[in-house]
């Protein structure tokens, strides 16, 4: 039997898996599903939110990366994030006090960023890590009739993608072969300007999320991240049991986030894309959120449009269609030979 690839699991298993062993409480408003950012418990009077979420592939500014990775999961929900707790993997005989130090100084930059508070988890220095790995739980809340879900979208609504991709994978990219890149004739100001992304424009989804909530009604959010755009449009359709059509040529591909990819082989549908975000509205709605966006200069773009499942998740241009592709893992595991 061969070994599964790095990254998520395959859908199909991770939903058998779910389906068998997961236990039902009726507050559970939203629990574990492929394509569901977070979970949803019913408090009474409002909603819990809670997220999971590692960094595995960054290794510079990684509590900034844990905190908005994170948060990311939790305003798709129509959510505001409050408590976050991690915990903190650190290799043994690579990590002094240096290094705990500055980790804590971001996750504090971070949350004070993000109006988060530091409220618990664990730290240990254990073996068998080539590198520091931070895995993060957010906790938020929203009102009852304020929820958004992955699976809300609608057979006519219109898909709208903001930012472009894949920002998340030029950030990282940029930040950990810069070397390579310079040595494969990628420009050093390309190069420098992907390196920036991280902050410029970002990889936090909570304004335009937040934007879109005031001026419209959502159906449906979903934050693109491990198997980037394709992965996102795949998992979104699967939790709605709809399809999608997308056109290709208006999916927008970062020209930095584009050379970078280049350079290495890599499809930049395919890889790590938190800073987009996709949303799903009635094409009137998504007129709004487009021009609320603007006025922010937020680049955002109508993508597609939600159609019947049996119709598939398909890409257009022009005349011709075809499967928008998947990937059995992150096309930037290929860079850390990973899988």
């Amino acid at each position: 039997m061969p070994f599964l690839p790095t990254g998520k699991l395959p859908a199909d298993l991770l939903q058998a898996v779910l389906d068998k062993h997961v236990a039902h409480d009726p507050r559970v408003v939203v629990g574990p599903r492929v394509g569901e950012d977070a979970a949803v418990i019913d408090l009474g009077d409002r909603y819990l939110v809670a997220t999971a979420d590692p960094i595995t592939f960054a290794t510079e500014e990684l509590g900034w990366y844990a905190l908005h990775v994170n948060a990311n999961d939790i305003v798709v929900r129509g959510a505001t994030p409050r408590w976050f707790l991690a915990t903190l993997l650190l290799p043994a005989g690579a990590t002094d006090d240096e290094t705990v130090r500055r980790l804590f100084a971001q996750l504090a930059e971070a949350c004070e960023a993000l109006d988060v508070a530091l409220v618990g988890g664990h730290t240990e220095v254990t073996r068998g890590l080539d590198r520091p790995i931070v895995a993060g739980t957010m906790l938020g809340e929203v009102a009852r009739d304020k929820l958004v879900t992955t699976s809300g979208a609608r057979v006519g609504d219109a898909i709208v993608m903001t930012k472009g991709v894949p920002l998340e994978g030029a950030a990282i990219i940029a930040r950990e072969k810069e070397a390579e890149l310079l040595a494969r004739g990628v420009r050093a100001s390309v190069v420098r300007t992907a390196r920036g992304f991280l902050r410029t424009p970002g990889i936090s989804v909570r304004p335009e999320a937040e934007i879109a909530g005031e001026v419209a009604t959502v159906h449906a959010m979903h934050d693109p991240t491990e198997g980037g755009i394709a992965t996102a449009l795949h998992e979104l359709a699967a939790a709605a049991g709809v399809g999608l059509r997308i056109d290709h040529d208006r999916i927008m591909v970062l020209p930095e986030g584009r050379a970078l990819c280049d350079a290495f082989g890599l499809d930049p549908l395919g890889t790590i894309a938190s800073g987009a975000l996709l949303l799903t509205l009635a094409p009137a709605e998504a007129g709004r959120v487009l021009h609320a966006l603007a006025r922010e200069s937020i680049d955002c773009h109508f993508i597609g449009q939600v159609v019947p499942a049996e119709q598939g998740v398909t890409l257009v241009q022009g005349t011709r269609q075809w499967p928008l592709p998947t990937f059995a893992r992150d096309e930037i595991a290929r860079l850390f030979g990973e899988g």
